[in-house]
């Protein structure tokens, strides 16, 4: 059955909507915004809130003493996140960084969202979506926090992607990683390596080659995709670069007798003195009596 279609309207007589005119803005929040919905902003001393295993594992020094000095002069400006559970013992959920520069300028109190009624899914994906956002946290923890919350909540990887915010195949990529050998990742944090080389790795065939290889990459010589590459078509042999190395010239020998003559061939039809030839004789002969040129 044909559709029927409304007339062709002309631009000059269409209507321009604001397609925002009628929309709550308030609904455009982040999620983890919206699941701080319902929460209590308070004072809490430090030394009350339990600080258990976050998603981030790796801090930098450098960033943590200069947010420890910052917070010393403009004070805390983001609030801490603790869950408060029915015992009524409130545990740290975001904010562990603040938390460790705040004890670096030993401060006594600070301000705090206070979390209740919270599902462990729903503080798990409040916890990553805060550590994502905020300083680069490092692909292992990331990787590390998304197997956490699927072992928690046994959902898809579909599922995974809607409740975290990331792509399928980064879903994917971090639970590949996350799976591997603890050394791996150890290294992976330690002499900073690429993603893709413990993912191209993981996915070489178990033998003599991947055991070369991994050995590489857990003692550090291999740290980028470009290098992993070159020691695989090597055979698992990491080859330094060559350099090429110029020989000198061998000097060969000549006689003096065979400069003679060539002397003789050159000075032929050329008016030399006797006084000049006499000079050049003289002067191979004496050449000839201290080594043969």
């Amino acid at each position: 059955m044909a559709k029927d279609f409304a007339p062709r309207i002309s631009k000059r007589k269409r209507k321009t909507l604001d397609l925002t005119e009628n929309i709550d803005t308030s609904k455009f929040k982040l999620r983890d915004e919206r699941l701080l919905e319902g929460a209590k902003l308070d004072e809490m001393y430090l030394a009350d809130i339990n600080v258990k295993d976050q998603v981030r594992t790796k801090f930098n020094d450098s960033s943590l003493k200069e947010l420890a000095e910052n917070i010393r002069a403009n004070g805390l400006i983001q609030p801490l996140v603790v869950h408060r559970d029915k015992r009524g013992v409130d545990t740290l959920i975001c904010g562990e960084r603040r938390y460790r520069a705040m004890t670096l300028v030993e401060m006594q109190k600070c301000p705090v969202f206070i979390l209740e009624d919270k599902s462990e899914q729903e503080l798990m994906a409040i916890q990553f979506s805060e550590n994502s956002s905020r300083e680069a946290l490092h692909y292992i923890d990331k990787a590390d926090g998304i197997l956490n919350y699927q072992k928690a909540t046994k959902a898809s990887e579909r599922k995974i992607q809607a409740a975290l915010g990331i792509s399928k195949s980064e879903v994917h990529r971090s639970l590949m990683i996350a799976r591997m050998p603890k050394r791996i990742k150890d290294a992976a944090k330690k002499y900073d390596l690429e993603k893709y080389v413990l993912l191209e790795l993981d996915a070489l065939e178990k033998g003599t080659l991947k055991t070369k290889l991994t050995k590489l990459v857990t003692s550090g010589e291999i740290t980028k995709r470009s290098q992993l590459k070159k020691a695989i078509k090597e055979g698992g042999v990491l080859k330094a670069g060559k350099k090429t190395i110029r020989k000198a010239p061998v000097a060969r020998g000549v006689s003096a007798n065979a400069l003679i003559k060539a002397l003789n061939v050159q000075s032929k039809g050329k008016k030399l003195d006797k006084k000049t030839r006499d000079a050049i004789n003289e002067l191979l002969k004496e050449a000839k009596d201290i080594v043969d040129i």
